[in-house]
């Protein structure tokens, strides 16, 4: 299966020349784990043909152990190395200097990740309790579901699925919470959406872990699963990947893991599975 870069999916792009990346280059090739600064381009069109080529005519069931098969094959970050990890995937395009909050949409220094009232930590999107990975390298140090939050908003998220509907979350302008779910921003709905589904299709349980898996629940508690995959993929449609998520897919890929979160490159393969 390959995708136009004309398709509606990808509509949008083209707007974010100065923060296209460089093409991907195959699944083997050999790259340095040290972060390096993004790099501005002009071109607007990708190709992941060599990457996904096992993936490629391949539905549901097939296309999930195909995908697995393939994004399986990482570097992974310590949990200390995420800090300084998220300083890049998540710079804001606007001011190096700052981190781009997930939940939040706030611009905030780069330097005040901590633990105190204001700072930004390190928000685990599929939360480290569905599954009991706590901050284990794996699941939990895999920077395609790590993103910087406020702290605040952070624990009021805490482990709760993805859901609609709740009150409105302070110091995060358009999330909403209640007792069992939480709803992100409109910008970043398709974002949770494709980390999630990453995560999936990422840990099967073969390499010590649980084995992740979407339901359509909430209250997953420490099973491991997380919900709900019918809100989820309406988010991925309605939330196509923009500029800044297809930045930090590449960062990751070029300068740290050398994997790829598929549904960024192929939002239709949520569908396709799902």
């Amino acid at each position: 299966m390959r995708i136009s870069r004309l398709t509606p999916w990808a509509a949008g792009l083209a707007v974010a020349a100065l923060f296209a990346v460089p093409a991907a280059a195959s699944a083997g090739q050999q790259r340095t784990a040290a972060p390096q600064a993004p790099v501005a381009a002009a071109a607007t069109a990708y190709s992941y043909d060599a990457y996904y080529a096992t993936a490629e005519g391949k539905t549901g069931a097939a296309l999930k152990t195909a995908l697995h098969q393939i994004i399986k094959n990482q570097s992974k970050v310590t949990y200390d190395g995420v800090w300084n990890a998220l300083k890049v995937t998540d710079q804001d395009p606007a001011n190096p200097n700052n981190v781009i909050l997930l939940y939040s949409g706030r611009s905030q220094s780069r330097s005040t990740n901590g633990g105190g009232v204001n700072d930004w930590n390190r928000e685990h999107v599929w939360a480290k309790s569905h599954g009991d990975f706590g901050t284990a390298t794996g699941p939990g140090t895999d920077l395609h579901h790590l993103r910087p939050e406020d702290v605040t908003v952070n624990s009021t998220r805490g482990n709760k699925d993805f859901d609609k509907g709740g009150s409105p979350v302070g110091e995060a302008p358009g999330s909403l919470t209640d007792g069992d779910s939480f709803e992100p921003r409109d910008a970043v709905k398709g974002d949770v959406a494709r980390m999630l589904l990453y995560m999936a299709v990422r840990y099967e349980g073969g390499d010590g872990f649980a084995n992740l898996e979407m339901n359509d629940k909430v209250n997953n508690g420490s099973a491991p699963a997380h919900g709900r995959i019918s809100v989820l993929k309406q988010w991925n449609q309605l939330d196509p990947p923009d500029a800044f998520e297809q930045r930090r897919n590449q960062v990751i890929f070029d300068s740290y893991q050398h994997n790829r979160n598929p549904f960024i490159d192929h939002p239709e393969w949520v569908n396709s599975i799902w």
